[in-house]
């Protein structure tokens, strides 16, 4: 078989493109492949599809095609041009490449499966592609799943905020936390970035939200209750970020008693900031004897360790009138600690408390969209400085999204 037959067959060009000849340069290691169509041929124009003449040509183009081996190869043709009486003079679109892209599509998408499997550095490495060209095929591909998804009503949402960069820079995050999946990605953790999502859906999909889980970030509670119908029945406040605020509470108290103390000459809580920060069932076998005499001692932090514990079993209910009951005990328990942190804590659930036992009508958590946070710290870890909100958001939707 002649060449020009092989990657004829290799491209799986059909009429009216043809290959016209092979070139092959040891020196470079490169095949330069030149494409050619029939001379009689006619081309839709790209807007309305009407079939219409050959006007003119571009000037020659290449494209980046699949390696063979070693060798990189090359696509060139000229791109036809019609004169379309309804869009003016508009250039055809080619089989084997988008418009305005210079890789072939077979290149694209194996571009996209690198992407998958490695970071972009080490991606732009085995493609031999530079890193803005490879951000590029991450772009393209995450334009075209978003344009091809459907506009389905997602029952149960996850709304979280991820730092992307430093002095604070966040994004919004929004995820179907029943597929698993990214459905929107914006700037900032404001009322607005929350707004944009909400706007882009149809009076039906807002009303055919059931649960929105999310912390207690103001900004969020406030789009949420603009755009959704009976949001006050549907948000429900993640348990592990209320979780996350009341062991912050014992690592102050912790810290505030360390210092006392240490000043008296005790370092009983010298290296033991980890320990009081595992729950029970996950504290490390090596550890469990050391801990079990700090429990012991008549510490500050022992009691705003158990008081957390105990804050635990608050989502193991499953009717409103029990976790009500239990809440309120707790709350007497920790507002009587007299550790002030505890205190603050305490307060805040009170102050959202039919959100927090909204769990026992809907229980859904931010676990999924805590999930994609490891992906976003892979962006963040990105050298040059490349860290931004763009690529962050970019990265995380093109690794998540359906």
């Amino acid at each position: 078989m002649r060449d020009i037959d092989l990657f004829t067959k290799l491209l799986g060009l059909e009429r009216p493109w043809s290959v016209e000849s092979v070139t092959l340069d040891p020196g470079k290691e490169s095949i330069d492949i030149l494409l050619q169509h029939r001379s009689n041929a006619r081309f839709r124009c790209p807007e309305c599809g009407v079939a219409l003449s050959l006007y003119d040509h571009t000037p020659p183009r290449k494209w980046r095609h699949l390696d063979h081996g070693s060798w990189m190869t090359w696509l060139q043709a000229r791109i036809p041009r019609v004169s379309c009486s309804a869009h003016g003079i508009r250039q055809v679109i080619v089989p084997w490449a988008l418009p305005g892209v210079r890789f072939s599509m077979a290149f694209e998408k194996h571009a996209i499966d690198t992407l998958l499997e490695a970071d972009v550095l080490g991606a732009a490495r085995l493609l031999r592609v530079s890193w803005d060209e490879a951000w590029g095929f991450m772009e393209r591909a995450v334009a075209r799943g978003l344009k091809a998804k459907e506009r389905r009503i997602i029952a149960r949402l996850g709304v979280d905020e991820k730092a992307v960069a430093k002095r604070h820079r966040y994004v919004t995050l929004v995820c179907d936390l029943d597929r698993g999946t990214v459905e929107f990605i914006s700037d900032d953790r404001k009322i607005k970035s929350l707004d944009a999502y909400y706007e882009s859906l149809t009076v039906r999909q807002r009303a055919g939200i059931e649960a929105v889980a999310m912390d207690m970030w103001k900004p969020f509670i406030t789009s949420t209750w603009k755009y959704v119908p009976h949001a006050g029945t549907k948000i429900d406040f993640d348990r592990f970020h209320i979780m996350k605020h009341m062991t912050k509470a014992v690592d102050d108290v912790r810290k505030t008693e360390h210092r006392r103390l240490y000043n008296d000459g005790d370092d009983t809580l010298s290296r033991t900031k980890y320990l009081w920060l595992f729950s029970e069932e996950n504290l490390p076998e090596r550890n469990a004897e050391q801990f079990a005499r700090l429990k012991a001692m008549n510490l500050k932090t022992g009691r705003a360790w158990a008081i957390k514990e105990s804050l635990r079993e608050l989502w193991k209910y499953r009717r409103k009138g029990w976790a009500k009951r239990f809440s309120k005990k707790w709350y007497y328990w920790a507002t009587h600690s007299r550790l002030k942190p505890v205190v603050k804590v305490a307060e805040m659930l009170k102050s959202h408390l039919a959100n927090v036992l909204s769990y026992c009508d809907h229980p859904i958590t931010n676990a999924k969209s805590e999930g994609l946070n490891s992906k976003i710290q892979t962006v963040k870890k990105t050298p040059m400085g490349s860290a931004t909100g763009r690529t962050s958001r970019l990265s995380s939707t093109f690794t998540a999204v359906d």
